[in-house]
């Protein structure tokens, strides 16, 4: 039965990137990333500079789903209401009863595309915090619930800050990835103007409810795991932090504040999903591996040291990926080092 699901969902993966891949031009590997989160129940954050489709890509797999979605432009002005909804009077026409009613707010969607999350202030952040872990609202003292499934796929641009309130590190760990956008390349880049000076851009179709989305979410999460592969997840985690146990050298320099077990959780998900898509009904550390960037760039905090000399999370995670040995790798304690006693 788990064969069938797996079989099913691989199926759909095919078809929703070949949808994808009839609008957007490239980035195989955002475009992976973001499939991997919504068949995983996980909220993704893309970071990247102005025009390079992050908008784009993210309603056009709202589209490939038979989903409701909204799309908010967060702005400085923006408070908490207007995204989750407020109480409302309202009057009978026929006897004048006044009561107060909840107005629901463009939250409540299955796929919301909150765009440059990064500029709006702390206060709307927090309402957008307690929909994303909770999956649910809070107004006039009563909890609403948000509709299933519900995915936060948010934007960010790095480079302009003027105006910006930086996500706090609670909310960017509620976030399961965090997807690098790049430039295309020549090649891309030339057929990306090709089809956007041309004609009529093709449109994309539905290809999976959200029914049998929920099912191939479920059979995703049945996926077996080794206690070889959580021993190696955590390790990884482990290996970030700078606080208990003995540290790694090199991110004991480089580091102020390392993954929590979010990151570790997020690792075996993604795993699982990366394991399916590949063919296989089991998961390896090479699907740990493969995910391990975006599961934890966003979760290391590195340190002045570091930053001055150009030193990235993305960069620490490659060398702790390839000091950690997987065959050596202890949950409990410390990783594995190669090469060590």
């Amino acid at each position: 039965m788990l064969n069938e699901k797996l079989n099913r969902l691989r199926d759909v993966h095919g078809q929703m990137k070949a949808e994808l891949q009839r609008v957007i031009v490239g980035q195989e590997d955002v475009l992976d990333q973001l499939l991997l989160a919504i068949l995983t129940r996980g909220h993704c954050l893309l970071v990247g500079v102005p025009g390079l489709a992050k908008t784009l890509m993210i309603s056009s797999l709202a589209k490939t789903m038979d989903l409701s979605f909204n799309r908010i432009q967060f702005t400085p002005d923006l408070m908490p209401t207007d995204i989750t909804g407020t109480e409302l009077l309202h009057i009978d026409p026929e006897t004048s009863a006044r009561s107060f009613r909840f107005e629901a707010g463009p939250l409540f969607a299955n796929v919301v595309l909150a765009d440059e999350i990064n500029r709006t202030p702390p206060k709307t952040q927090a309402a957008l915090l307690e929909a994303m872990q909770e999956r649910r609202v809070t107004s006039g003292g009563k909890s609403h619930e948000l509709p299933q499934p519900f995915f936060v796929l948010a934007t960010q641009n790095p480079i302009e800050q003027e105006g910006t309130y930086p996500l706090p590190e609670a909310q960017l760990d509620r976030f399961m990835f965090m997807v690098q956008v790049g430039y295309p390349t020549a090649e891309e880049e030339r057929e990306i103007l090709k089809r956007t000076t041309g004609g009529a851009m093709d449109e994309i179709r539905s290809v999976v409810s959200g029914e049998e989305l929920a099912e191939l979410q479920a059979a995703v999460r049945e996926v077996p795991v080794s206690d070889t592969v959580f021993d190696y997840a955590l390790a990884l985690t482990r290996g970030t932090r700078v606080r208990g146990g003995e540290p790694l050298g090199f991110i004991k320099e480089n580091v102020t504040w390392g993954a929590g077990p979010r990151a570790s959780q997020f690792l075996i998900l993604g795993a699982k999903a990366h394991a399916a898509l590949d063919g296989r009904d089991a998961v390896s550390t090479a699907d740990i591996k493969a995910i391990a960037k975006p599961a934890l760039r966003h979760r290391i905090v590195t340190n002045f040291t570091a930053q001055a000399e150009g030193i990235t999370s993305d960069v620490l995670i490659d060398r702790l990926v390839d000091e950690v040995d997987p065959g050596r790798a202890v949950g409990a304690g410390l990783p594995g080092v190669k090469g060590d006693a």
